[in-house]
């Protein structure tokens, strides 16, 4: 009889508890996003609205190239402000840049009011470059990916703090790396971009509360 209760407790209580702290270890083990290209290159000589000098060190950054016709892919900023901005811009080192041709300012102030009205912009970061600055700066996130003429790219792209391009290293869509998330549509950015800064925020979080508990 006490047999039988050990074990009705044992698989009531105790195997559960087991199963969480494996859980918990294989996340804390495997829940990183992977690191597909180091050290890319900062925006820190492009100009900005605020006439300060943005940079992409020590940021969590969502980095987008929307080209010289806001009119046009306009989209792809307010899927990336909906899924993923408005998600995520409390995290304190969260920012979002987007890389936009000079002689586009008064575009992107149209489209700043357009996302301003239900949102919180204090770490949306408009950057403007020439064509050689902004071809310079894709090319260094090394991707398989090519950027138009006019400055414009469809892909997102997730950089942590060190400057380096997050992502996966096996997508099932692609069947192979999974360097950018297409912005023209929500269902990347829906289904795979919102779970991999979710991973980069939480791989940051645990970091952040191992040096509190060292200190």
């Amino acid at each position: 009889m006490k047999n039988k209760k050990f074990w009705v407790l044992f698989s009531l209580f105790i195997l559960p508890l087991v199963f969480y702290i494996l859980l918990l270890t294989g996340t804390n083990n495997f829940g990183k996003l992977p690191v597909l290209t180091e050290n890319i290159s900062n925006v820190k000589h492009f100009s900005s609205d605020e006439n300060a000098q943005i940079s992409l060190e020590d940021k969590i950054t969502i980095l987008s190239f929307l080209g010289d016709d806001l009119e046009l892919t306009k989209n792809n900023a307010l899927n990336l402000n909906e899924k993923i901005y408005k998600r995520f811009h409390k995290f304190r080192d969260f920012q979002f840049v987007i890389v936009l041709p000079k002689g586009t300012e008064e575009q992107s102030k149209k489209l700043k009011k357009k996302i301003e009205f239900a949102t919180d912009m204090s770490k949306f970061k408009f950057v403007y470059g020439d064509t050689n600055q902004i071809k310079s700066l894709f090319n260094s996130l090394k991707t398989t990916y090519s950027i138009e003429d006019n400055g414009y790219s469809p892909y997102a792209f997730i950089i942590d703090r060190d400057m380096h391009l997050r992502g996966r290293e096996e997508d099932d869509d692609t069947k192979g790396i999974l360097y950018g998330y297409n912005a023209e549509t929500v269902a990347p950015i829906h289904n795979k971009m919102v779970d991999d800064v979710k991973v980069l925020v939480a791989e940051y979080r645990l970091a952040l509360k191992k040096n509190k508990r060292q200190i």
